[in-house]
């Protein structure tokens, strides 16, 4: 599995094995490697060694579109309940960064992706991620295959036809089990807040996934005005 190598401001991911070029000097990864250690280039320039978490995935999975945020998919984690040994049912697989974190966890994960391109990036993603025995990533149209799955511990959906797959979660999930649906607009989510509702799911809410960094300097604390402060829309419901 690969590692972040890291020197002051530069991170690199490699492979044990790989070979980098860089201005530092020609850094040779060992075929056995292990997290913490330091491994020099031809120059003496040292790199540390670290096992890949959550944020380091992010930044370095290959990308096919914009992948939901490290902050949103916590809210998807924390706020639908999924943990190690839930079985869950993902669409819009896109770069595969949620159905990837989720595997992490410990969760056995279906994810659909409509366009067969992404969707092999996304398979090379599980694998580098080192979750494939976790993550399925399907190519096809998750409304077509939604007969093929019952008895889902969550339902996580990142894709333009959530309220159609919102309208069967009642016949999708366990009892208890838990739907999460990323919207970038408000339209989209009121639409599949109304579905859930129709459905007969509890608990129905729309959260805007809002974050602000701070900034302090020598005249005060305020929030910085760079970035990105809104995302998008999460509405949750229960079974």
């Amino acid at each position: 599995m690969a590692l972040l190598f890291l020197h002051e401001d530069r991170e690199y991911l490699l492979e044990p094995g790989e070979t980098l070029e860089t201005d530092l000097g020609v850094l040779e990864v060992p075929e056995t490697v292990e997290h913490g250690e330091t491994v020099e280039t031809h120059l003496g320039t040292e790199f540390v060694a670290r096992r890949l978490r959550g944020p380091d995935l992010f930044h370095h999975l290959e990308r096919t579109g914009a992948p939901m945020l490290p902050r949103d998919i916590g809210l998807v984690v924390g706020l639908a309940g999924i943990q190690r040994g839930d079985r869950v049912l993902d669409a819009g697989t896109g770069t595969g960064v949620l159905a990837v974190t989720l595997g992490r966890l410990g969760a056995t994960v279906d994810s659909y992706e409509v366009d067969p391109e992404f969707a092999e990036v996304a398979r090379e993603n599980v694998a580098l991620a080192g979750v494939a025995d976790n993550v399925t990533v399907h190519a096809g149209d998750v409304t077509e295959h939604l007969d093929e799955h019952a008895g889902l511990d969550a339902v996580t959906l990142d894709t333009g036809d959530a309220p159609d797959v919102v309208t069967a979660a009642p016949d999708l999930l366990a009892a208890g089990g838990s739907v999460a649906v990323y919207s970038p607009f408000v339209e989209d989510a009121r639409e599949v807040a109304d579905r859930a509702r129709t459905a007969g799911l509890e608990n129905v809410r729309t959260l805007e996934t809002i974050q602000r960094e701070m900034s302090f300097d020598d005249r005060g604390t305020r929030p910085t005005t760079a970035g990105v402060g809104h995302t998008g829309y999460l509405t949750l419901g229960r079974r």
